[in-house]
């Protein structure tokens, strides 16, 4: 079936709920209907063409229309289209898949448990931490803290863990074990005149007053992005993470790191735990497993948590937890295609080139603009905030829009960016060129100058 061109802006609007998507605006402005796309780029069902700063979302990695991605689904779907991992049962493409990942980890891990989406990712560690403390005698270490201003999901516990309260309200969130501390936005929440060493010190010791306040036995992990992505592209000021951990190491506060948009690449490094130099006890990862070609999720558990797990699995039973889609095969054959196209590509270098690039033609471009307080980001993950003031750090009016505005105008230049507030991100796939970096900052720029002009 081929959708009418003419109808199916009509069609999206009287069948389609969409998520994180403002009725009003669409009704205004009606959606955007792509229909196809090919390495950064994708096209719409007018036929206009956009070079995708997002990689979707944070996710197609190795870019749109990857025959090897493609083919290997399948002929998987051909050979094994769905089986389940319940009760035992397994699928070699499968098994395949948990070992690969497995050797590409950051620290040694025990064990891989697949889901279809980050958002049931952590669902499975915050239960996997409940589940440890149970079965290790420690029934009360339930709390979870996480940060403001974090993304861990959306739902119900994990829209409860991630901290924009935009996410809570509407929903009578957040419910469960939920705690938050400090965002480390060094930008927005670090007082004048304060280094970013001395930011890192400060959130450690508001870190330390928070858990002397609930008390360390009732506080079981602390769920961290490498860097925050949905709540303003928010990376760790300097020596952040060398604040923090040793913080939960002496509290015996597992670290759960989100890798869902950090991993496999993004940072120009495998894993964002391997930037900041971090050994997680359990690690979340989905998105760029597949480069978005299957919804898959993988969570990565360490020997000290599998082994606890391992050691009383005789005392507890059957472990009542997973979901339809754990271990599908056909997200297994994509997700082995995928891996293997990091390293044939060299992606890790490649993202290291580009994102230098990416930085300093941005800040060449728009770095002496009135409007841009802030460019920031690690790797190809990059934020760039706009204010009213720079002097002052004034923010537009939340009224103005100011950020959709741009958004809207980069569009007509055939971008695509995402505004998180007044914060416009750039998250492209990873195997983008020098000349489609230029293009993606040329466009940007207009598109800042035109909303914006200097």
């Amino acid at each position: 079936m081929t959708l009418d061109i003419q109808l199916a802006g009509r069609i999206d609007q009287q069948s389609l709920f969409h998520p994180f998507t403002a009725i009003t605006d669409l009704k205004a402005d009606g959606p955007t209907v792509i229909s196809s796309g090919k390495g950064v780029r994708i096209t719409d069902i007018h036929g206009q063409e956009y070079l995708d700063g997002m990689a979707g979302l944070w996710c197609v990695n190795l870019g749109y229309g990857r025959e090897e991605i493609t083919e290997a689904m399948a002929e998987q779907s051909r050979k094994l289209s769905f089986f389940h991992a319940f009760n035992g049962m397994s699928i070699d493409v499968t098994i395949e898949c948990a070992e690969a990942l497995l050797k590409r980890a950051p620290v040694p891990m025990a064990r891989v448990f697949f889901g279809a989406s980050g958002s049931d990712a952590n669902e499975t560690q915050a239960k996997l931490v409940w589940y440890y403390n149970q079965l290790r005698g420690k029934p009360e270490k339930k709390k979870l803290i996480c940060r403001w201003n974090s993304y861990h999901g959306s739902g119900v516990l994990t829209a409860s863990m991630t901290g924009l309260p935009g996410m809570h309200a509407p929903f009578l969130l957040p419910m469960g074990p939920i705690v938050h501390t400090d965002a480390p936005y060094y930008y927005r929440k670090a007082p004048e005149g304060m280094s970013e060493r001395e930011f890192s010190r400060h959130l450690a010791r508001e870190l330390e007053a928070l858990i002397a306040r609930e008390g360390a036995d009732t506080i079981g992990a602390f769920f961290a992005e490498a860097v925050m992505g949905a709540g303003g592209l928010i990376p760790p000021p300097e020596g952040y993470f060398e604040e923090i951990v040793p913080i939960l190491r002496a509290n015996d506060i597992l670290l759960v790191m989100d890798e869902v948009v950090s991993g496999y690449g993004r940072l120009g490094t495998y894993w964002g735990s391997q930037t900041y130099g971090l050994e997680p006890d359990l690690i979340t990862s989905a998105k760029g497993v597949t480069s978005g070609y299957f919804p898959m999720s993988a969570c990565f558990i360490s020997p000290k948590v599998w082994d606890v797990i391992e050691s009383n699995a005789e005392r507890a039973g059957l472990f009542g937890h997973g979901y339809t889609y754990s271990a599908h095969p056909v997200g297994a054959a994509a997700a082995l295609a995928a891996l293997r196209l990091i390293d044939e590509d060299n992606v890790l270098a490649n993202v290291q080139e580009q994102s230098d690039h990416l930085f300093s033609s941005l800040r060449a471009r728009l770095g002496d603009h009135w409007a841009v307080g802030d460019i920031r980001g690690k790797g190809l993950m990059i934020g760039v905030e706009l204010v009213k003031d720079r002097a002052t750090k004034e923010a537009f009016p939340m009224a103005n829009r100011t950020g959709r505005q741009v958004l809207k105008a980069a569009a007509k230049r055939s971008l695509i960016t995402r505004a998180l507030g007044d914060t416009l991100v750039f998250a492209p796939p990873l195997v983008i060129n020098r000349a489609e970096v230029d293009e993606l900052v040329e466009k940007f720029g207009d598109a800042v100058e035109a909303v914006l002009p200097r």
